[in-house]
């Protein structure tokens, strides 16, 4: 897959699935916009892909903010022009039980997993339609598919992009627009780490290949989604996920 010439943008970039999305995909060929609520995670990262010899472009930014979303736009587009690949890959992951939750808790995880989602692909979708080609590539979760105890609210939030990926890659199609999500599994992460050591092993339990995966593993289906082999792939999610759902 050579992604020469393209130029993607990586929420969350900063760390785990996002890091390794970046990589893989500079790795390929495409130039790197990093984002991350942390400066620092970001400018690791964009250092990484600029020693893959790929332009690099660290931002920091808060996904749920709009305002902070759309001076990220204006800084990426204002100095590589353009944006392909969009990856709304930021996520945030607290485990509590639904009869403990805040309100609070309820909205921030909405506001982060389905609220920048739409922040950051409202702001790039335009200039996509225009040159007549992208990919936006949404990162859920299997517990969005089956649900998990103690993460209602994560559950719900990521069973959200579902049903906007599938709609907007019906608005999108005729635009040469491809609208895809892709639904981990138990993947090692820092994110995933910050779960209950035990529910940790009772995923790695229930999941019948009988380990977690890696950041590479979702990684590699961002960028098969974002490549030009998958242009009649649209509306679809790809759960690598070791077996857990079927």
């Amino acid at each position: 897959m050579d992604m020469s010439g393209k130029v993607a943008l990586i929420t969350g970039g900063g760390s785990g699935i996002g890091r390794a999305t970046a990589l893989v995909l500079a790795q390929a060929g495409a130039d790197i916009i990093v984002n991350d609520i942390s400066p620092e995670k970001a400018e690791g990262v964009a250092g990484e892909v600029a020693d893959l010899g790929r332009q690099a472009l660290p931002i920091a930014a808060d996904v749920a903010d709009h305002t902070s979303v759309n001076t990220m736009i204006n800084q990426a587009l204002s100095n590589l022009k353009k944006v392909d690949i969009l990856v709304n890959n930021a996520g945030i992951g607290v485990e509590v039980p639904f009869h403990q939750m805040t309100k609070a808790e309820w909205d921030q995880m909405f506001a982060v997993h389905i609220g920048g989602t739409f922040n950051c692909t409202h702001g790039l979708v335009q200039q996509m339609i225009d040159r007549g080609w992208g990919r936006i590539i949404s990162i859920s979760s299997g517990a969005g598919l089956m649900g998990e105890a103690g993460l209602v609210h994560y559950s719900a939030a990521k069973a959200a992009i579902l049903g906007f990926t599938k709609a907007l890659a019906r608005e999108l199609a005729s635009h040469g627009i491809t609208v895809n999500a892709v639904a981990p599994g138990l993947i090692d992460t820092p994110l995933a780490r910050s779960i209950q050591p035990e529910t940790w092993e009772k995923f790695v339990k229930i999941t019948p290949v009988g380990h977690e995966g890696r950041p590479e593993d979702i990684a590699h289906a961002c960028a098969y989604l974002a490549s030009e082999e998958a242009s009649f792939v649209t509306g679809q999610t790809i759960s690598p996920n070791g077996g857990i759902w079927m």
